[in-house]
C-alpha cells in the first residue's frame, strides 16, 4: 500500500513516500519514514499526528493513498492572537479622528 508521511518547519518540509503492508498504522508509517534523519530537531508528539488534516490515534490503520501528517506545536495560542488583534483594532478606532 502506498502512503505519504509529511512533517516540517516553516523553513523546511519533508515528504516521504512509502510502500507499506496492508493494515499498517500511523505509527508504523512515521517510524518507517525515519523523519529524524531528515529533520533532527523534530520532536514527534503522538497527540499531534493526523491523516489529511484530521487528528488520529497512532494505532489508526492506514488506507491506500493516505497522507500521514506530523504537526508541530503552535507558536501562539489562536484565541490570544484574536484577542490581541481585537484590542488593537478597538484602540485604532478610538484614535481615528
Amino acid at each position: 500500500m502506498r502512503v505519504e508521511v509529511v512533517a516540517g518547519f516553516s523553513h523546511e518540509q519533508v515528504l516521504i513516500e512509502l510502500d507499506l503492508p496492508k493494515e499498517a498504522t500511523v505509527e508504523e508509517a512515521v517510524m518507517a519514514a525515519d523523519l529524524q534523519a531528515h529533520l533532527p530537531e523534530l520532536v514527534i508528539d503522538w497527540g499531534r499526528v493526523g491523516i489529511f488534516g484530521r487528528l488520529c490515534p497512532r494505532d489508526q490503520v492506514l488506507g491506500e493513498g493516505d497522507r500521514v501528517e506530523v504537526y508541530r506545536p503552535l507558536s501562539a495560542d489562536p484565541k490570544e492572537v484574536r484577542r490581541e488583534l481585537a484590542s488593537l483594532e478597538r484602540a485604532r478606532k478610538n484614535t481615528v479622528v
